[in-house]
């Protein structure tokens, strides 16, 4: 678990730019945000500007002012976030700037992404680009007109200057631009259901993957471009894609990238966990901040990539990053924080990107000593690997066989020094100023974590994963759940102050269904169906058929957003459609499955040309044109032969299981006296029951 450490306070002393009297801490600014729970908003509660918290009242004030709105987005771990900071939010001038002419608003983007969203769209479509920090400049009700990500400070006041004196002269002609840009954001997020179309067919999904493979990096894995994101719902569907469709090629390809990803310095091969994002095309320089909500995706995916291939290389990764998570992470609530900063404080006292992680030849030389030649050649510490300034980012290209031959050892040998080599180098690196924590806990990454957590376990087989998956379970329920079966977005030192959106549910229906396929504890199954009719209740559009990301319990803003494209998180609809259609599989008396496909249709128009950005989507696309199979198992060995079943790769499948009659009717008139039977079936129609997992198996695979 993380231990917060008195380095910590020397880091937030730096960035609040505050002195320490009598063992006080003392500062010159102090601004609303003091009352906020996230470190990110909390980074900037002593800045000089007046920053404010989104709230209702804030902007209910900003009416009645006549104040222009200048909000500005971002998160703890964004490093031009603390360079914008620095340069604009703390300087004095700037903030009498921004204090005299508008209502600043701070907000977190992993606390609102529901507002996050709508100005991102807002941005891309002033300037064509987006990122953090997101600067934007509204009306007071909310409506936006201009904006920017990291300015440096002299653009920065101009750019101000010149907005508050054109809201003093035209009003009117900004209130026409806001108007449009408003319309325009309404237009872009538009869903129509479509009735005529057939479901996505095989043919079709053949050549959506045909189509994405012209971006294909064959030799260094993922996409041609860079920066290089893990996107695990990527390879996730293709691996799904490669084992039911006999596509070698494309198995090849994830292998590959899942190869080179493990091998690159987005993988931290000393501490494990991946960092958010290569910035070159070999996985090597990272964006070096870890979020939970990469590392749990990636678990997931190297543990299903394990099932397949049982490549040792993806077990060793799954282990490393669940101990990174565990580490670093995991609260003892049973609860994940958030993420670590790409930011620490260097041998000089300055905050630097990724001073925490990288290594200068004479430093390794001096701490491996006779072991530092294997070491570089291991890791490349060569022109290969070298990043900048002499220093080296560690980095792979060559199997272990391949360097125990060329060193005359045996793999075993090589695996032996390697792991003393490497266990040195985290404890002089322990002595380091470690990288900021956000140690607030989100939902949906929680549930990310906690489906990673399951997936480990349910093909690895460790039951101290299992434990893990439990105590974050209970602690969701516990924390984050309400009795309405109505979720919170955060929690952190006891509180929750935001209401969920669509993400959270989404994301841990998914998890508790895969809880309870390895546990067959009804308890997950019932909450998630729970969790299901209260979303199908607050979130569902009759006209579109989808689900929006709000709840019509909570505020309105510009627009209700519906989320459909998957990024580095599959969109939180394919989430939900998926879902549906499992739960339909255990619940058809629900009508679940009616409104999977009728999702499906609405956004499959854009899945030939864009398959990369509807990934999960493709997936769901795959199960509907597959076999699938619900897989009861009944009897008093239920859980041992449940965990033989799970063991395997079957995407296409759900599992459940009872020592005797169960609750929901797949279970019921199942079990027989003194045996334990799995019958696999399809539509609730199941072939005869067979008494090993072997034999179930055979089944499915037929």
């Amino acid at each position: 678990m993380h231990k917060k450490l008195p380095h910590i306070l020397l880091i937030l002393m730096t960035t609040f730019g505050c002195k320490q009297k009598s063992n006080e801490v003392t500062y010159k600014h102090t601004n609303a945000l003091i009352n906020e729970t996230s470190p990110y908003l909390l980074q900037h509660a002593h800045n000089p500007v007046n920053w404010e918290a989104w709230h209702p009242e804030v902007l209910e004030r900003a009416k009645k002012e006549d104040k222009l709105l200048l909000i500005s987005i971002g998160y703890a771990a964004c490093h031009w976030c603390h360079v914008m900071e620095k340069e604009c939010f703390e300087d004095e001038a700037v903030a009498q700037l921004m204090n005299e002419h508008f209502i600043n608003i701070k907000i977190d983007r992993e606390e609102r992404p529901d507002v996050d969203q709508i100005y991102m769209d807002a941005i891309q479509m002033i300037s064509g680009n987006g990122g953090w920090p997101l600067n934007i400049v509204a009306l007071p009700d909310g409506r936006p007109f201009w904006g920017a990500t990291y300015v440096p400070k002299d653009n920065w006041v101009k750019s101000l200057q010149q907005l508050a004196e054109l809201y003093q002269k035209d009003k009117p002609r900004i209130e026409k631009y806001a108007s449009d840009l408003s319309n325009g954001l309404h237009a872009i997020n538009l869903v129509e259901t479509d009735t005529e179309s057939d479901l996505f067919n095989l043919d079709q999904l053949d050549a959506a993957v045909h189509n994405w493979s012209n971006y294909f990096d064959t030799f260094l894995g993922g996409h041609k471009r860079a920066p290089k994101f893990m996107m695990p719902n990527n390879w996730n569907f293709l691996l799904h894609y490669a084992t039911a469709m006999d596509r070698p090629d494309v198995m090849e390809f994830v292998d590959t990238t899942l190869t080179r990803m493990a091998y690159g310095g987005v993988y931290d091969h000393v501490g494990g966990g991946f960092s958010r994002y290569a910035v070159d095309t070999k996985w090597h320089v990272p964006h070096f901040e870890k979020m939970l909500y990469d590392n749990g995706q990636l678990i997931s995916l190297y543990a299903k990539a394990y099932a397949v291939s049982k490549n040792p290389l993806y077990k060793e990764v799954v282990e490393g990053t669940i101990a990174f998570t565990q580490e670093e992470l995991l609260d003892e609530s049973g609860g994940f924080y958030s993420s670590l900063d790409a930011d620490s404080l260097d041998e000089n006292g300055k905050l630097e990107e990724g001073a925490y992680y990288v290594w200068t030849q004479e430093e390794l030389q001096s701490l491996l000593g006779n072991d530092f030649k294997l070491f570089q050649a291991y890791f490349n510490i060569n022109s290969y690997g070298h990043w900048e300034s002499g220093n080296y980012v560690l980095i792979k290209d060559k199997s272990d066989d391949a360097i125990a031959a060329e060193f005359n050892l045996s793999v075993p040998e090589l695996k032996s020094k390697i792991a003393s080599a490497l266990a040195i180098l985290k404890a002089e690196r322990s002595k380091r100023s470690k990288p900021r924590l956000d140690d607030k806990i989100l939902t949906s990454w929680n549930g990310l974590m906690l489906k990673g957590l399951v997936d480990a376990h349910r093909y690895l087989g460790n039951d101290d994963y299992l434990e893990m998956a439990l105590n974050n379970a209970q602690f969701i329920k516990k924390e984050l759940m309400k009795s309405d079966y109505s979720l919170f977005r955060n929690h952190k030192e006891g509180k929750s102050s935001i209401n969920a959106f669509l993400e959270d549910y989404a994301i841990v229906i998914d998890a508790y269904i895969s809880l309870y396929e390895v546990t067959f504890d009804m308890q997950w199954l019932q909450t998630a169906k729970n969790l299901l009719d209260h979303t199908r209740d607050h979130f569902y559009d009759e006209t579109s058929g989808m689900f929006f990301y709000t709840s019509d319990n909570d505020q309105s803003l510009i627009r209700r957003t519906i989320e459909t494209d998957d990024n580095v998180i599959s969109s939180s609809n394919s989430i939900m459609a998926h879902n549906l259609f499992k739960m339909d599989k255990l619940f058809a008396e629900e009508g679940y499955d009616t409104i999977a496909k009728q999702m499906v249709k609405n956004i499959q128009k854009d899945f030939e040309q864009r398959a990369q950005g509807f990934a999960n989507w493709l997936d769901l696309a795959l199960l509907l044109n597959q076999n699938f199979y619900e897989v009861a198992i009944v009897g008093k060995d239920y859980k041992t032969l449940g965990e033989e079943m799970a063991r395997a790769y079957v995407p296409n499948s759900i599992l459940v299981g009872s020592p005797k009659d169960g609750a929901i009717e797949l279970l019921q008139n199942r079990f027989a006296e003194d045996l334990t039977l799995i019958y696999v079936c399809q539509e609730g129609a199941c072939k005869l029951p067979v008494d090993t997992a072997s034999k179930a198996l055979q089944l499915v695979s037929n």
